[in-house]
């Protein structure tokens, strides 16, 4: 047993396809096949379940491929631990990052990041909140920026700033003339809110219950500036991060309103493995996270609760 055939385990356990492992591990299909049966002779259990449709990780699989992926991480880390002599923010950092704060966040944080740490590029990976727990778990991203609270075993977490909700109606709505909002007004009109799955519209439920009892009534989208378009169409209304109001993404066919007193806010936090090794890349990031300069945020001192 070698890193190698570890990574073959894990790989395959991960696509539930041999051709697919092959391709990300760079080697031919028969010389996958072959490690993963040698590792299941060597260890004398079946660790996966195989058909014409599917390859599964047996319940013992299961646990053997969890185990590999500790000890693939803690090889990794020993690497990076080797580099320390050298320099933390050099190289790539895999950042994963919700939807909903990705289009208006790294604008402004690229060039700070740059600035700070010109030879740590950011690889960037969007997702809704539950895939980037799984990339997170995989290795597969070092770090992500998601909406608090965010609980996952073996990960850290780090409050970085506080953002308010606004309101967006169509420049013809009758509330168009209004100063602020309440959150049960919503429950009222036709909300346009991102589809199940992202957390934003999770939040945007919770600040409005009614439109949980609505449920059905509630139209969805598949990306906040979709729904803004159809908001400008005259569609229907829409809750959207403060974020979202910047000079760059604002519609002269639309109204931005804040929400009357106590405005719903979400908490966006850092979060990334215990064992990944760069402590260095995830202060610098936080930092530059926490000096970016758009109205409506909030940073939040380091000590803040996630």
């Amino acid at each position: 047993m070698n890193l190698n055939d570890l990574r073959y385990l894990v790989a395959l356990a991960q696509e539930r396809n041999f051709h697919r492992a092959a391709e990300r591990c760079f080697v031919t299909q028969p010389t996958l096949s072959v490690a993963i049966r040698k590792l299941e002779v060597e260890l004398g259990v079946r660790l996966f379940e195989r058909s014409r449709s599917a390859v599964r990780p047996t319940a013992v699989g299961s646990r053997i491929v969890g185990q590999a992926q500790r000890v693939i991480e803690e090889a990794n880390r020993i690497r990076e631990l080797a580099r320390q002599g050298a320099d933390q923010l050099a190289g790539p950092l895999k950042l994963g990052v919700i939807y909903t704060v990705g289009p208006y966040l790294l604008p402004d944080l690229i060039p700070i990041l740059h600035r700070k740490a010109p030879q740590m590029p950011l690889e960037v990976e969007e997702n809704v909140t539950a895939q980037l727990e799984l990339l997170l778990h995989n290795g597969r991203i070092d770090c992500a920026l998601l909406a608090a609270p965010f609980e996952a075993p073996n990960v850290e977490l780090l409050a970085l700033y506080d953002e308010p909700f606004t309101v967006a109606v169509p420049n013809s709505h009758p509330w168009a003339k209004r100063a602020s909002i309440n959150a049960h007004e919503l429950a009222t009109q036709n909300v346009l809110l991102l589809a199940s799955g992202h957390c934003f519209a999770n939040q945007v439920a919770e600040a409005c219950p009614e439109l949980q009892r609505r449920g059905a009534e509630a139209l969805q989208g598949n990306s906040l500036e979709t729904i803004r378009n159809m908001v400008a169409s005259g569609l229907g209304i829409t809750v959207l991060p403060a974020s979202a109001d910047s000079t760059r993404y604002r519609s002269p066919l639309i109204k931005m309103l804040p929400f009357k007193p106590p405005a719903p806010v979400r908490r966006i936090a850092l979060a990334w493995r215990r064992s990944f090794a760069r402590d260095k890349a995830i202060e610098v990031l936080a930092e530059a996270v926490r000096s970016v300069r758009i109205a409506g945020i909030r940073p939040l001192p380091p000590d803040a609760a996630a």
